[in-house]
Parts: C-alpha cells; structure tokens; sequence
C-alpha cells in the first residue's frame, strides 16, 4: 500500500510541459485559482468558447511570461480546468483568454486579443493604491491574483445580534475618516476605521454598513469638471469589477498585497467591540456597461450568460448603469451564492445590503418572477442561514417592491416609503397621520405577516441630502457634478427653513437643528431597525448636492470638526440612539395587537393627540402621539417604562393632555428638542419629574419624549 502523502499521489505529478512549465487535468471544482500541493489548480466556466488559454504574469510585469492553452481533454463539459506546478503563490497574476464567435446579435462578444480577469479571483492587483495614475495602454490591467487564506480569526465569529436591536450606521470607507480632521493616521482605509471604533461605541453604534468595498475601478468614467477643472471619478463603487476581492485602494497595506488581512483585521477588532458589520453588495451589474464598454472579464469570457440580453443582443439596462446582470441564470445564481458564502465564512461578515435587489428578481428576459430561485436560494443557503439579508426593494427600470420583496421569511428591506413619509411630515404636509403611524409602528400595513423587522427604517442615505440638508434646501444642487445639475432625485421631500443654503440668521439654525434632532428622535422611536448615515449625527453637509458619486473631497470627506461646531446635534444624537438601546419597549419584533394582552391595564400601543386618548386623524392634523406600554415589552426582556412621545409639525405651541399612569408611577422627561442645548434632553436614569403630571405644552415643531415609570 502506498504511503499516504502528497508526493506520491498520482494527480499532483504532471503530465505535460509547455517552455518548461509543468501541467496536468486539474479539478472543475471550485471554480477559481486554488493553491493546491505544489501548484495552483485553474477553472472556470464558458458556455460558448471553442477554446481558454491560461496567461501567467510576474507581478507587474508589462508582457505575460507564459500562455497555455487547455488541452481539449481538460475539459469537462463547459469547464476548463488544470494544475499548474511550481508557481510562486505571492508574485503570480494570471487571467485568460477565451476564443469563440464574435456574435453581438447572438450574444457571443468572443475577443481572444483580450485578456480577461477571472471572476472567482480573490484579489485584483494592477490598480493598488487610491487614485495611482493608471496605464492605459496596458494590456492586463484588472489582474487576478491569489490570497493566503491564514489568518487567525482567534475564537471571533459572526455575532448574530438579534435583528431588531441593530442601530446601523451606513458610512464609506474613504469619506469616514479620508478629511485631516480625522486625525487618524492610516487615512481612508481598513484601518483608518479600526482607529475610529471607540468613536463608533461612544455614538452607540452596534452596525456599520459599509458602502462597496468591493474591487472597482476608481476611474471609471472619470472626466473633468468643465468649469472647474476637477477630476470627477467613480467614488462611490458601485460598478464592481470582481465579486469576491475586497478594494486594494481601501487598504493602507494594499501596496503590498495586504488587503485580505486589514479587512479582516478590522472585521475582527468590530466584532470584539460587538459592531456588526454589513457589506452593501451590487449584484444587479458590473463595470463592463453596454456594447460601448471594455470587456474586463464577463463579457469576454460569456457574455450570454452573465448578462441579460434582448433578442437583438443588445444589454437590458435595469440598473441604469447599461447592463444588467443575469442573475437568475444558473451558472450565475451559483456564482451569487458563492461570492456570499465566502464572504460569511472567509470574512466573517454579518450580513448585506443588496443595491437595486428587485433586479435579483427578474427573469432572464427581464421580467419580475413570482418565485425569484436566486432570493430563495439565499433565503435559504446553510452557510448564510444567520445572515441578515437587506433588500433595495426596487431598481432603475420601474420595478418598486416596497412591502411586496420575495421575502420567504428572511428579507428585510430598506423601506422607502419610511423615508418619504417621515420627510414629508417633517416638512409640514398634510394628510399623513394615518400613514405617519403606520410607519412608526413598524409598518404593519407593508409587513404583517413579516414583523417589524422586516423594515429598514432611513430618514437618509448615501442617495440623496444628508439631514442636514434636508432642512437647509429646497432644490439640489448638483452643478459640482459637471451635468447641468441634471442628475440627481427632483423629489427630496426637503424644507430650507425659509433660507436656501448656509445662513447667518439664528432663528433658522435654531429651527434646523430642531428638525434634526426632531429626525433622529422619531427614527430611535420608531419600530423596525434604524439606519442613520454617516455624519448626519454631527450635522454634516453637502451643500445641497443629492448625488455625490463622483467626488473625492469635501462633500464626501467626514469633517470631524462638526463635533465641535454643532455639539448640541452630536449629544442629541448620542442620546436619542443609547435611549433606545436602554428601551425593549422600542424594539418589537412582533407587530403591535392594539390590545392589553398582558393586563396590565394599558394596550400595548395607544394614539393620542392633543387630547388623551383621542388622537386627531384629520386631514389637516400635523400632531400625533404614541404611548407604549412597558409592560409588554418585547419577549425576553423584563418588563419595560412606558414610552410616550409625541410629534407636533405645527408652527405654534400645544398643549397635550397626558395618559394617566397608575398611582406608583410618574411622568419623567427624556428628550424636549423645543428646549435649547443642553436642556434638550436628560441623561438616562437622570430624568427630571414632570412638573405638570396632566399635561405638558409642546413647541412648535417639536418632539418630546417621556418615560412612565
């Protein structure tokens, strides 16, 4: 019998040699580049090529050192696979050539001139540091690389933080700490926001979202700004080049090929922190655009599987962005699949966000599906079993799925309709009281039989003002972008507070601070899971610009000078966040039932107005208030205070009548936005008696916020 061991195993000695490189039939599965002992085994998939050559590069090399062409007996099927032996794992960057008919009309965009990136690769080089002037007239630039899958995740795993106790924090990797007020010294990157968790844990954050942190290619439809000369790139990144490699332009040690592990590293230290961490994904296209685009890796290697095409082969173009990809195709709902599954087991990641999802539900012709197999795939994979997984409930082609998402148990989703019911209130319309406290119980009406949780609520996002602009501007301004302040939502729900713009005029800034802090109070007290972005709890602005994909500078750029320029926001918003950590009442899983199931005298939730009890559903009411009773504060949790808060959006004072409380317990005031900084709202466990226990006046345009205990 033969000894057990690598060397004398038959499948890792070659069979053939091409100039010295030693080779053999290597394994279909997994798709990729795997390290195998003594070599590197290749696969990957082209339904249509007639043949794949492999090209070898040293690490930054101009030209390839070798090109092997897969002998036709190494393919299996649509799948070309090989061992390769000998190869240095650290300096090999490799892709390939595909040849096959070029067919637009059919589909098939075969270009064996072109090299092409390997879509399973697990890290790109070629572009390593941030802005690095690019060479454009090279033949390979976006190469697949191998990474070291060695690093010591120690005991971390995924936290698994119940869904409906999670404050999420949607930030950019480079805009968070990227601005000289940081004061970090790795600015910009991985660790740029592993220097700025205890800021994280002070805010009360226990989520952070991070927008793409997959490879992109920062130039992408760079262009100058005609006016002001600028150079306007793809700052955002959401046009991914590879699935499974995180951004080497994020790293401080992308330079040297460290990306995978200061990725990781920072994961590790946020779990230890307990900080979930949430990746924003965009499946719905990639960088390669329409028939007027490069062909970097899927177009080449094939096209009419990765994308979705009319008839005539043209792109359909769902995301908005000139192609869209063919997710529910198999070959690509299994790529989906194991992008995702490597991200929770290889980097620990807790859960993601998926741009434009309602594409993830198309049909390969570009119709919705009744039962998308790429969402129940997800929804019910065994690796991503305890992943949260967060739906963008529509796309660019008119799709809208806002309460309707194919959920099957598991999908929560950004809700929309949260966001322009809470502005619209906010600003002062009419009409919306019925609406406004569905939202603020979870949205029963979207989800009743998903649960609160199934609801992101977001009053902001990367896409559009931030809250402080929201008060400041009537209109966009977007002329920064270079587009005639073409581009850009036109519907912002947003009111300036009478002065478009920065102002002198102290009465304006006293009332937008208000409504700011107004913002963040009905978020924190809202059922479902919150969702603030990054700089919102210190004021920051944009300047009117609702679409900022293409800026790096200052209105992407976190000041962190804010904290001290507008310290009333910052604690506002450090209390309002730990005040509904500290408060089950605010964070049912479970719907409301309107009814005292527990007899503890109170309903779960009542309505009330300005009058106990009876709460002003008119047209014209621009009041409404919300009592939740303690005693039926979610499962798991002893019993809770008595929350009530109440909203007045009218421009004069009120008076509001109180419940009554039972004879043991009293009115305690927690927040009063009507009163000035730092009287607006009182320390957890410090909160002052109501003096008056029978009623209390709120100001005009404001929320105040009591416990009964």
């Amino acid at each position: 019998m033969a000894e057990s061991n690598f060397d004398t195993r038959i499948d890792y000695y070659p069979t053939h040699e091409h100039e010295g490189i030693k080779y053999r039939r290597g394994h279909v599965l997994p798709f990729g580049a795997t390290m195998v002992p003594n070599g590197v085994n290749f696969s990957i998939y082209s339904s249509a090529a007639i043949s794949c050559t492999l090209v070898l590069f040293e690490k930054g090399a101009d030209q390839p050192y070798a090109e092997i062409t897969f002998p036709e007996e190494f393919r299996i099927g649509n799948t070309y696979s090989m061992i390769v032996f000998d190869l240095d794992f650290e300096t090999l960057e490799y892709g390939y050539r595909m040849d096959g008919p070029f067919e637009p009309e059919a589909g098939h965009r075969f270009d064996k001139t072109k090299i092409l990136s390997d879509p399973y690769a697990k890290a790109i080089g070629g572009r390593d540091k941030w802005l690095a002037p690019p060479n454009w007239d090279n033949i390979y630039p976006h190469r697949s690389r191998l990474v070291f899958e060695d690093f010591d995740w120690e005991s971390d795993m995924p936290l698994e933080t119940p869904i409906e106790d999670l404050i999420v924090y949607e930030g950019h990797v480079r805009g968070f700490t990227q601005h000289e007020s940081s004061g970090v010294k790795n600015k910009g990157t991985f660790a740029g926001i592993r220097e700025k968790i205890p800021y994280l844990l002070d805010l009360g954050i226990n989520c952070l979202e991070l927008m793409p942190i997959y490879e992109f290619d920062e130039y992408e439809h760079s262009k100058t700004n005609p006016e002001t000369g600028e150079l306007l790139i793809n700052y955002w990144g959401y046009s991914t080049l590879n699935f499974f490699a995180p951004k080497s332009g994020y790293a401080a040690t992308g330079k040297f090929g460290m990306q995978v592990d200061e990725l990781k590293t920072l994961i590790k230290d946020l779990h230890k922190n307990g900080i979930e961490v949430l990746l924003d994904v965009v499946f719905n296209h990639t960088a390669e655009g329409d028939h007027r685009g490069p062909t970097i890796s899927f177009k080449g290697i094939d096209n009419n599987t990765y994308y979705m095409l009319t008839p005539e082969g043209y792109y359909f173009n769902f995301s908005g962005t000139g192609n869209t990809l063919n997710c529910n195709h198999p070959v690509v709902r299994s790529m989906v699949l194991d992008c995702l599954r490597y991200w929770a087991s290889e980097y620990h990641i807790d859960g993601f966000r998926f741009d434009l999802a309602a594409i993830l539900g198309r049909a390969q012709d570009g119709s919705p599906l009744n039962n998308p197999p790429l969402l129940e795939s997800l929804a019910h994979d065994p690796v991503l079993a305890k992943c949260k997984l967060i739906a963008e409930a529509w796309d660019a082609g008119g799709l809208y799925q806002v309460g309707s998402f194919p959920a099957y148990g598991r999908w929560a989703e950004w809700n929309g309709k949260y966001r322009d019911t809470i502005r619209r209130f906010l600003k002062g319309e009419e009409g919306l009281i019925g609406e406004l406290s569905q939202r603020l119980q979870g949205s029963p009406d979207l989800y009743s039989t998903r649960g609160t949780a199934a609801g992101i609520n977001f009053i902001t996002c990367h896409d559009g003002f931030t809250l402080y602009d929201l008060f400041s501007y009537n209109e966009k301004h977007n002329e920064a972008n270079g587009e005639n302040n073409n581009d850009g939502n036109n519907d912002n729900f947003s009111w300036n507070c009478g002065c478009e713009g920065e102002t002198d005029d102290a009465g304006i800034n006293i009332l937008r601070h208000r409504q700011i802090k107004n913002a963040l109070s009905i978020l924190m007290v809202s059922q479902g899971i919150p969702m603030i972005l990054m700089g919102d709890e210190m004021g920051r602005t944009k300047y009117g610009n609702n679409n900022t994909y293409c800026h790096d500078n200052d209105l992407n750029w976190l000041n962190w000078s804010l904290i001290d320029k507008n310290a009333d926001i910052y604690y506002f918003a450090r209390h309002i966040i730990n005040f509904r950590r500290n408060h089950a009442v605010l964070r049912n899983r479970d719907h409301f039932r309107n009814a005292d199931y527990k007899g503890t005298g109170y309903p779960d939730i009542s309505f009330h107005g300005t009058q106990a009890w009876n709460a002003d559903w008119s047209e014209s009411s621009r009041v409404l208030a919300i009592m939740l009773d303690g005693g039926h504060a979610k499962n798991g949790y002893a019993t809770d205070d008595t929350v009530y808060f109440a909203i007045n959006m009218h421009w004069e004072a009120l008076p509001f009548e109180l419940p009554h409380l039972p004879q043991d317990k009293s009115w305690y005031v927690s927040v009063n936005t009507d009163m000035p900084s730092p009287y607006d709202f009182h320390e957890l466990n410090n909160e002052p008696v109501l003096e008056n226990q029978y009623s209390c006046i709120l100001g005009p345009r404001s929320v105040v916020i009591l416990l009964g205990k």
